[in-house]
Order: C-alpha cells, then sequence, then structure tokens
C-alpha cells in the first residue's frame, strides 16, 4: 500500500510543477512589459557649464546671482527682441499718458508661478514695492529713480506713476533685474527681498528642482508654464571655474555646450571650430570691453596722462592677438549699432611717440637708466584691476602691462573675484578697472545714467572732469525728454565730451561665443545679451 500511494502521487507533482513554471513565465513576460511600458521616451538633457556658483537665484539681487539662470525662471512684462523691438510678455498691452508720466499695463490672464499660484496685479506691484524699498541699490536704472507711485487698479491692471517723463522706462522693465516677478512663496516675512528669499519661484519656463553649491544646478521645465514649453526636460548646469578644464570637459562629451564670454579662449574657441567636430556660434557685437581711469586718482585726473595711456598700446594688434580676430577694435564707446549711437569721433590711435610727449607735458620725466617715469619725487605706477575668471581680461592686462611699461608707466595687475572688483569699482578703490557696458536693452541710457549717477563707480571717475556738472545736466535732459531730434543732439554732444576727455577708454567690442555637440539643434544668442539661450533649443539624434 505503502508503495502503491507514492507511485500515485507523482502525476499530480508533476501538475504542480508545470503550473508553476507557467506563472513563472507569465510574471516575467508582465515584468518585462512593464518595464519597457516604463520606460518611455529617453530625457531629452543637456549640460552646460559656468564659471561661477548661480547664486541664490533671488530676481531682485545682483552678484552672485547669474544673470541667465534668473532669467530662466523670472520673466518681465515686457521683452526686448531683435532688432530692437519691445513687444508684450506677462504685460499683454499698455498705455502712456500724453505727459509721458503715467504707464498703464494690462496683464496677461492665466498665468501661474511654478508653484501653482496666480500672477495678478497685486503681486506685481508687491514686488515693484520690495525694489523700491532699496531704491539706492536700484538707481543705475534711471527707471527706479523716477517712480513716484504703483497701483493695482484691478486684479489684471498695475500703473506705474513717474515724477517726470523718462523715456527709456519701457527698456528698463525689460532687462533681467530688478523688475521681474517673485511668487508669494518665495517672499521672506517682512517683504525685504534684497535681504534675503525663501525660495525661487517664478512664471518662467523652468525651475529650479536640484542644486548643490559651486558644484551644479539642475533645471526642470515648469509644469504651471503659460507659454510654449521648451522642448528639452532638463538642462545641468556645472560649475567649472577653469577655461581650460572646461574645454576638457566639454571633448570628453560630459558636456553639450559651452557659451558666453570669456568662458574659455578665443584660440581653444577657433580650435574646436576648426576641428570640424562641433557646432560654433560667434554673436554679433553686445557690448564694449574698456578700462575706466579714475581721476580721483591725481595721476588720473591730468587729461593728458589719460590721452598717454590711450595712444600708450597697440589696441589694433591686442584685440587681434588676444581674441584671434574675434573680436573688434573698439573707436567708440558704444558700438555705431546701438541706438544713438551713431556718432563720429576722430579715433584716438595707436603712438607710442605721442604717448611718451604727453607725459612729458604732464611733467612726468624719465631720468637716464630709469625706466619709471617720476614727478615731484613720486613714481608713475598704477594698478589694473580685473576679473580673474575672465581669460580675455587677463591677457589682455598682461598686454597692455608691457606696452604701457615702454612709456614709462608701471602697472601692477591684481585679478580679483567679481563681487571684490564690483566692491573696489563702488567704493573707488582702483587706479584702472576692466568695465563694460550692460548691452541691450540696457544701452545707451544706462551707460549715461551711470556717469551722472553717484554710487557705482563710474560717476566718480569722473568727478575731476571739468565740465562735469554740465555733462549730468544734458545726461538728464536726454534721458527725461520727450522729443526725438532733441535726445539724439543731445546724445551726440555727451558722446563726443566723453570721448574728448578720456575716462572710458574702448578697448574692443564684446561678442559671445558658443560650441555645442552636433546633437544639439535650434541654438540661437537670446536678443538681449544677459538673457538664456535656451527658448527653442532642442536635442537631436
Amino acid at each position: 500500500m505503502t508503495a502503491k500511494n507514492g507511485t500515485s502521487s507523482l502525476p499530480k507533482i508533476a501538475v504542480i510543477l508545470a503550473l508553476l513554471l507557467l506563472v513563472m513565465g507569465c510574471s516575467k513576460q508582465e515584468a518585462a512589459s512593464t518595464d519597457n511600458a516604463g520606460a518611455g521616451p529617453k530625457e531629452k538633457a543637456i549640460t552646460v557649464s559656468w564659471a561661477r556658483d548661480i547664486g541664490p537665484l533671488n530676481p531682485h539681487v545682483y552678484y552672485p546671482s547669474q544673470l541667465f539662470t534668473q532669467s530662466m525662471l523670472y520673466e518681465p512684462l515686457v521683452r526686448y527682441e531683435k532688432g530692437g523691438q519691445l513687444k508684450p510678455y506677462l504685460a499683454e498691452s499698455w498705455t502712456i499718458s500724453e505727459d509721458g508720466k503715467e504707464y498703464t499695463f494690462k496683464l496677461r490672464q492665466q498665468v501661474k508661478f511654478s508653484d501653482g499660484t496666480p500672477f495678478n496685479a497685486a503681486i506685481v506691484k508687491k514686488n515693484f514695492d520690495a525694489i523700491l524699498k532699496n531704491k539706492a541699490t536700484h538707481s543705475w536704472l534711471g527707471l527706479t529713480k523716477v517712480i513716484e507711485k504703483t497701483e493695482a487698479a484691478d486684479e489684471y491692471t498695475f500703473k506705474m506713476t513717474l515724477t517726470k517723463p523718462y523715456y527709456p522706462a519701457l527698456q528698463d522693465l525689460a532687462v533681467v533685474r530688478p523688475y521681474r516677478f517673485l511668487g508669494e512663496a518665495g517672499f521672506p516675512d517682512d517683504g525685504d527681498t534684497f535681504k534675503s528669499l525663501k525660495k525661487p519661484v517664478g512664471t518662467g519656463p523652468w525651475l529650479l528642482a536640484e542644486y548643490k553649491q559651486d558644484q551644479y544646478a539642475v533645471f526642470t521645465r515648469n509644469p504651471n508654464y503659460w507659454g510654449e514649453s521648451p522642448k528639452i526636460d532638463k538642462i545641468t548646469v556645472k560649475i567649472i571655474p577653469d577655461g581650460e578644464t572646461r574645454v576638457l570637459a566639454f571633448e570628453k562629451g560630459e558636456l553639450d555646450l559651452i557659451f558666453g564670454e570669456g568662458v574659455i579662449t578665443l584660440d581653444a574657441f577657433n580650435q574646436l571650430k576648426q576641428s570640424g567636430k562641433y557646432k560654433t556660434e560667434l554673436s554679433e557685437p553686445v557690448a564694449t570691453r574698456s578700462l575706466l581711469l579714475n581721476t580721483q586718482n591725481d595721476k588720473l585726473a591730468d587729461r593728458q596722462v589719460r590721452l598717454a595711456l590711450q595712444h600708450g598700446f597697440n589696441k589694433k594688434a591686442m584685440v587681434e592677438g588676444v581674441t584671434a580676430g574675434t573680436e573688434e577694435k573698439a573707436d567708440h564707446i558704444l558700438a555705431k549699432n546701438f541706438p544713438y549711437s551713431n556718432v563720429d569721433v576722430e579715433p584716438i590711435e595707436y603712438n607710442a611717440d605721442k604717448a611718451k610727449a604727453y607725459l612729458e607735458e604732464a611733467g612726468w620725466k624719465l631720468a637716464p637708466g630709469q625706466t619709471v617715469r617720476e614727478k615731484d619725487g613720486k613714481k608713475l605706477e598704477l594698478e589694473l584691476i580685473y576679473d580673474k575668471s575672465d581669460l580675455i581680461q587677463k591677457a589682455m592686462a598682461e598686454t597692455i602691462q608691457a606696452e604701457w611699461e615702454a612709456i614709462g608707466l608701471k602697472l601692477s595687475l591684481t585679478g580679483l573675484e567679481v563681487a571684490a572688483q564690483t566692491k573696489r569699482l563702488r567704493e573707488g578703490q582702483f587706479d584702472v578697472d576692466f568695465w563694460f557696458n550692460s548691452g541691450v536693452p540696457y544701452d545707451p541710457h544706462t551707460v549715461i545714467n551711470a556717469v551722472a549717477e553717484p554710487s557705482f563707480g563710474v560717476s566718480e571717475a569722473h568727478s575731476r572732469i571739468p565740465m562735469k556738472q554740465e555733462l549730468d545736466q544734458q545726461i538728464h535732459k536726454a534721458l527725461g525728454s520727450t522729443d526725438e531730434a532733441e535726445r539724439r543732439k543731445l546724445y551726440g554732444d555727451i558722446w563726443k565730451t566723453m570721448h574728448e576727455q578720456s575716462v572710458l577708454l574702448p578697448v574692443s567690442y564684446i561678442k559671445q561665443t558658443a560650441v555645442y555637440q552636433k546633437h544639439v539643434q535650434n541654438f540661437t544668442f537670446s536678443a538681449s545679451r544677459a538673457d538664456h539661450p535656451f527658448d527653442g533649443m532642442e536635442i537631436g539624434k
């Protein structure tokens, strides 16, 4: 019986095993099917590099927040587009009163911040109030000085009243900072965004998803974006301070895109271009690279010394050598393609003999056997400060140092972090500084405003030119004029005076560079120099 019972149980065991195998096989197929379904389309992502940490991404403050990342999150009422056109953006339309002092904006409806909260006139006013709480800090932008009051007239109508007409008001509203909009959840309890923000919440196409200071930042698409959603899912910004390291990372395929100014040497840019392995772009001139000579220094208060420095180095040769021909020698404070800047002035060309003659006339003598000129027992020594992360500035500084030495001037070079460089500029603690204008839509009006408005270093650097008061009056009149012909004449007179006084020494017209992998498609530089370039960008196969 025992044997019989054991034999009869074998078929039952076989059936059970077969059923188990069948179930396991089905489970594996279902799991595989589920995995494939979950994979979906491949994530479209790019990695770019930047020389500095992106900062706290506060729309109402400046360095260390980086302009291009601020523009990814925060948007303006009015947008500057190619060709100098100002187009509706968060404001669908606007009207300006006949006296030029009242602006009424009809806001776009159905706009939300990245956290889903509504964008309306109340939050616009709250942002303006926070900006105007720190008026002195933002007065480099002329609009800030003339805003008398703001009003949320209804849910989607915002009014701005000025103390006097100011023709570039809309241009100032189009800049990256400070007139862009933080959501309610980002405001600190006391409402003073200049001190801090709780978190970066904007209406822009991107939001900050992940961040590790001085290492990287990850941006993903804003799911609540009101406009056309980006075609890229994710942008990672790697912080790589060194230009050579940046190029090596790009060649290894660790980066998809390098863009900006001074981010790699122009020799490296040309080598990558000539390799044929990558795509490259070179922008039109976006600004002027200049030397700012501080007349608060007794040596530089003498116009003859300033003219000597202008004549004392071969600008054309330096620009061609350092930038490998990609930048252009600048003879004007602004390129002629900027508004109100098509003014003819006589270029101050390289002439070492003329430079030496100016210094002799100014009393700076070179004794036999000496290499540095002296006057009244003092040596002709100056310091040039520059942004140490900008490889072009560093190379130009070294060239200028050598050429000014040949005319009897000793120049020491000090590379600084941008924050330290800016601090010394504002405090007047410099002799010569590498300085550049902001580009459109800021200019030309912000350049002349900086000359007239104390506290940012540029006005103070001009303080000892003999016609400073008259120049300031012309600037204020130009900024407030509602007459186009009058404005053009005033700008012409202003540029000629500034050129003749040679406090701002134009060096070259800056161009932006971009080098990117071939799978990156539809790259274009933004219309505004400081905005991000990611609109319309795609990833190909």
